[in-house]
C-alpha cells in the first residue's frame, strides 16, 4: 500500500520519501527536511506513533498524519495527543488524503497566506500552481518544484543541496546537470511570461529568486 501510495502522490506533483521501518524513518528525518510526513501505525520493528514525542522533542513542527487501521475514537486521541496533525482510518481515498495534506501545509507559521507572490508571479500553495498576472504559467512537476522552493526562500540564496532535496526523492537518479536544466528552462519561461522576477545562480552555492524591474 505504502508503494501505490508513494506513486499515486508522485502523480500529483509531490516528492516522495518512502521507508519501511522506525529505524528507517527515524534515520530519513535526521538528514532531510519534509514538508510533511505520514506516518503508519504498524511497522515492523514498532508502533509508528513512538516516533512522534522524539520528533516533537527536538524541536520538529513538521506537519504528521497517521495512517492507521486503527480507526476507532480511543487510538484516534491517543495518536492526536501524542503531537499528531491529523489521523485518517484505512481505507482512504488519495483525494480526501490530498486534502489533508494541503490543510496542514498551509498552517506552517512561515506560511501565512496560502499564495506567495514576487513581482506579477502568484503560487498558489494548496493547489501548486503557478500563475503571471493572473494567467496560468504551465510547467512540468520539477521545475514547479523548484519554483516553489525558491519562492519559499525568496531574496535569500538556496544551496543547491536544498533545492535537490525538494525537487528528488532518494530513490531518484541524480544527473550532474538536472538541476540546471531544470532552472534554466523556468528561468526562461518566467522571462517570456514577463513574470518581473529574476534567478540568479550563485557560482558554487545555489541559486536566487528576486524581484528585476
Amino acid at each position: 500500500m505504502a508503494s501505490a501510495l508513494a506513486a499515486a502522490l508522485k502523480n500529483y506533483g509531490m516528492v516522495v520519501d518512502h521507508v519501511a521501518t522506525l529505524a528507517e524513518a527515524e534515520e530519513a528525518v535526521s538528514i532531510n527536511a519534509y514538508g510533511a510526513i505520514l506516518l503508519d501505525r504498524q511497522l515492523p520493528d514498532g508502533d509508528g506513533l513512538t516516533l512522534i514525542p522524539k520528533l516533537r522533542a527536538k524541536g520538529a513542527g513538521v506537519p504528521i498524519i497517521v495512517l492507521t487501521a486503527r480507526g476507532d475514537l480511543v487510538d484516534r486521541v491517543a495518536g492526536l495527543n501524542t503531537g499528531a496533525d491529523d489521523y485518517l482510518g484505512k481505507p482512504f481515498a488519495v483525494e480526501e488524503l490530498l486534502a489533508r495534506l494541503r490543510a496542514v501545509l498551509r498552517r506552517p507559521a512561515d506560511l501565512p497566506s496560502q499564495t506567495m507572490r514576487l513581482g506579477r508571479l502568484a503560487f498558489d500553495i494548496g493547489n501548486r500552481e503557478a500563475s503571471v498576472a493572473g494567467r496560468p504559467l504551465d510547467l512540468p512537476r520539477r521545475e514547479l518544484l523548484v519554483l516553489e522552493a525558491l519562492l519559499r526562500r525568496m531574496g535569500r540564496t538556496v544551496a543547491r543541496s536544498s533545492l535537490e532535496e525538494a525537487v528528488y526523492s532518494i530513490d531518484d537518479e541524480i544527473q550532474s546537470n538536472a538541476l540546471d536544466t531544470h532552472v534554466s528552462r523556468l528561468r526562461r519561461k518566467l522571462s517570456e511570461a514577463q513574470a518581473k522576477v529574476e534567478i540568479h545562480g550563485i557560482r558554487g552555492v545555489g541559486y536566487l529568486l528576486k524581484h528585476s524591474p
